[in-house]
């Protein structure tokens, strides 16, 4: 990914918009967590890794109605059902 070099003015609540060329390309979508730190002088705005809602897992998680949802627990779901 390179520096796009895009500035934006922080509002009167301390918000910025980040452009939405960049969310896609970081996979963020509305109303994803991100996660803020500081490095170097710097604010480094990343997506937050989202654990799966049944086991906490961060391996192979995907999405269900909304949720986050690892294979494991996605297989066991299917069998319940």
């Amino acid at each position: 990914m390179k520096n796009e070099g895009v500035v934006r003015a922080i509002d009167p609540l301390g918000r910025v918009v980040i452009p939405k060329e960049m969310r896609k390309r970081c996979r963020i979508e509305v109303g994803d967590p991100v996660e803020f730190r500081t490095e170097g002088g710097q604010i480094i705005i990343t997506r937050a890794a989202q654990g799966c809602v049944f086991c906490g897992s961060e391996v192979s998680v995907d999405h269900l109605l909304g949720q986050p949802i690892c294979l494991s627990c996605r297989e066991k779901v299917k069998k319940e059902a």
